[in-house]
């Protein structure tokens, strides 16, 4: 009987099961720095809502699970989509320093400023923060991508 090593690279050995073959990752190798972030933005999440609660509950301490699960998928949305246009700007030519790469963080940030300051909100202040990123980034996104097909084309010529 031969053992899944000789026909499936590790990854999908992992993902198989190794029926007492191969013995997979342990855990410690399997856990990154990120998963400690995570940890740390679910716990915030669900401590701020126990924190303003008068009394523990069943009921506080659900909605504070849910709070903090909420909290920790906006998170993880947030920081993705972010990755993923810093990776797609770079990927058209440009540099993590170029002005208009940086521009929709500006944006953003004066957006969120000005908000806060105005409705008092913090939250109304990074809901509009987060949508000037959204919207400005999309704009960068569509030019620069233009750019650098309009680039490629008059090389080609």
């Amino acid at each position: 009987m031969t053992g899944l090593s000789e026909h499936y690279p590790a990854p999908v050995r992992y993902a198989l099961g190794s029926g007492g073959r191969d013995v997979g990752m342990a855990l410690r190798d399997r856990l990154r720095p990120w998963h400690g972030v995570m940890g740390i933005v679910f716990v915030v999440g669900t401590s701020i809502p126990l924190l303003r609660a008068g009394g523990v509950t069943g009921a506080t301490v659900l909605r504070a699970v849910i709070s903090g699960l909420f909290g920790l998928v906006v998170f993880q949305f947030t920081v993705g989509n972010v990755w993923g246009y810093a990776v797609e700007y770079y990927n058209t030519g440009g540099s993590w320093t170029d002005l208009p790469f940086l521009t929709p963080f500006v944006v953003a940030g004066v957006a969120g400023v000005a908000t806060s300051v105005y409705t008092g909100s913090i939250g109304a202040g990074a809901w509009s923060a987060f949508w000037a990123f959204v919207i400005v980034a999309a704009v960068v996104a569509m030019v620069s991508w233009f750019a650098a097909g309009y680039h490629e084309t008059a090389r080609s010529d």
